[in-house]
């Protein structure tokens, strides 16, 4: 629902719960990224006068408001729980046909279609432009045909036995409610309701910080998918609050099954205790702090370029290199390439083309980590200062940071190291580089190294020696994703873009495929007499 707010024309978007709009009288304001940029105090402060109704949006300049969402209050929360339980019930019967692969195929043509405006909204919450193309490329891989295929299998087999008709397939959870991340929540919003094909209703946060891109790709760009699948009102709510009183609320209802949660360690963790206590699946996307291990053999320009990825949105991703493990014979060559690389890199506005930095809010942890690490004996090879929109070194007040290259020499000690050991949400990589020993002890310390990662989401090697990649493929037990010789965040079907072991996933953590983690196994037997027409309907 869009609104004239006044002189101007704001674009205004309301809670979406059951099929319609609702406005609950309080806004949460969104301003240009450009504003921020240029007086962050500024805009911080004429955010909070908006919303708390001391300033008029008609004495903002045009341009500096990018748009507003209503706030969702207890009762519209509670009524999108009640919703989602009711469609629930409906479109878990929904034949497979329609409800997954009616929907992959809209799906798909929608984010091919539609790319542009997805690009255009991930800019509004900060994103660079090339960082929200590749975003966008992930939710491609995810509705390709050989990604659907998988799904579609995991979903529903059948089989003969006798004369039985024996099922196997994924039954929905129910109602699955969904808090995506502060700094990325539209994509995270979109993983999220690919709960939808296995039969599951879902409750999305839009979160206070930047909830215009979520509100409006659900309400504008994907609820029309659902429309068109003639599925029941309330499948799919929208609702803009905080995040402590709506996951009480979601752990509180006895209606909501599943609670999928984008975020911190501590917060995460906690929040899986709280989900296991109340008799609900936690399902978490928490941090990551991805190891990269590059061989001797290795095609340095490759490793270079992929281990540059640690620096995509000033570092402030889950799923980019966060250390490299480097073989001593080939670690100066590698280090030289990565620092000059890294050096190329130039902050800017969102939507200018080649920007890959984003602004980093809060640099006291990046000084923190630096200065651990050069305590500990480590050297910095480039970077180390705060910067200005047009690069220059500013420690004081620059919106961005440099991308920074430490060399960490040895490995049985590296962990020591707070950059090395924890995850690093800044431009810091640390490249290990192992004590000299044979190659079959290293690859094993190497190896070994990956696995008692406390975290584990996705891991790399580069290297063309098939005996060294088949060791670290039938070893490597820790991450939901391996890659060889390939870019490090490059998203491929039919492999998933999300999920983890250790402190990214918690307990429960795995590959994350929304469409089963939020289903459940059950197995279906039918007799089917001679002669007489089977009368059980199995949705398939």
């Amino acid at each position: 629902m869009a609104a004239s707010v006044e002189a101007q024309a704001i674009p205004s978007l309301s809670s979406y719960v059951r099929g319609k709009d609702i406005e609950s009288g309080q806004w949460v304001y969104v301003l240009s990224t450009r504003a921020v940029l240029e007086d962050s105090f500024a805009s911080l402060t004429l955010k909070r006068r908006l919303e708390a109704g001391r300033v008029s949006p008609a004495e903002v300049p045009e341009g500096v408001i990018a748009g507003r969402v209503a706030l969702a209050d207890k009762a519209i929360v509670e009524e999108a729980v009640t919703a989602a339980a009711e469609a629930a019930k409906i479109w878990r019967a929904v034949p497979l046909s329609v409800r997954f692969d009616g929907w992959m195929e809209l799906l798909r043509a929608t984010i091919a279609d539609r790319a542009d405006e997805l690009v255009g909204l991930l800019t509004l919450e900060g994103h660079p432009l090339e960082l929200a193309k590749w975003e966008i490329s992930g939710m491609r891989e995810l509705t390709r045909p050989e990604s659907a295929a998988f799904l579609r299998g995991q979903l529903y087999q059948e089989f003969t036995v006798d004369n039985r008709r024996n099922i196997v397939r994924r039954q929905a959870d129910g109602v699955v409610c969904i808090t995506p991340p502060a700094n990325a929540p539209l994509v995270s919003a979109l993983l999220g309701c690919m709960c939808i094909p296995g039969g599951n209703a879902a409750v999305v946060r839009a979160p206070r910080t930047a909830p215009y891109g979520v509100t409006y790709a659900l309400r504008h760009i994907i609820s029309p998918i659902l429309d068109e699948l003639d599925a029941p009102p309330g499948l799919l709510n929208v609702v803009c609050g905080n995040p402590a009183p709506m996951l009480d609320a979601w752990l509180e209802s006895p209606l909501v099954d599943d609670i999928m949660f984008f975020g911190d360690v501590p917060a995460g963790l906690k929040l899986e205790r709280r989900c296991v206590e109340a008799g609900k699946k936690p399902i978490l996307e928490l941090a990551g702090n991805d190891v990269v291990v590059v061989w001797k053999d290795a095609d340095l320009d490759g490793a270079a370029d992929a281990l540059t990825e640690s620096f995509y949105g000033s570092g402030q991703l889950c799923m980019i290199p966060n250390q490299a493990v480097v073989h001593p014979e080939i670690a100066d060559a590698l280090i030289e390439r990565v620092a000059e690389r890294a050096r190329r890199l130039r902050p800017g506005y969102p939507d200018q083309e080649g920007v890959l930095l984003s602004p980093v809010l809060r640099h006291d942890k990046f000084h923190d980590f630096l200065d651990d690490a050069v305590a500990k004996g480590a050297t910095l090879v480039t970077g180390g200062h705060g910067m200005q929109l047009d690069g220059t070194v500013d420690d004081s007040s620059g919106f961005f940071l440099q991308p920074t290259v430490l060399r960490v020499d040895g490995l049985a000690d590296a962990r020591e190291v707070r950059a090395v050991k924890d995850e690093t949400f800044f431009p810091l990589l640390p490249i290990v580089v192992p004590e000299p020993s044979d190659d079959e002890a290293l690859l094993d310390a190497c190896v070994e190294f990956v696995n008692s990662n406390a975290y584990g989401l996705r891991n790399s090697l580069w290297t063309e020696d098939q005996d060294v990649i088949d060791t670290f493929v039938a070893h490597t037990v820790t991450g939901g994703l391996l890659k060889v010789n390939d870019s490090h965040i490059a998203f491929t079907a039919p492999l998933p873009s999300h999920g983890g072991t250790g402190l990214t996933g918690g307990a429960f953590g795995e590959a994350n495929y929304p469409v089963l983690r939020t289903t459940h196994l059950q197995g279906v037997s039918v007799v089917a007499k001679e002669k007489e027409e089977d009368g059980v309907a199995v949705a398939r």
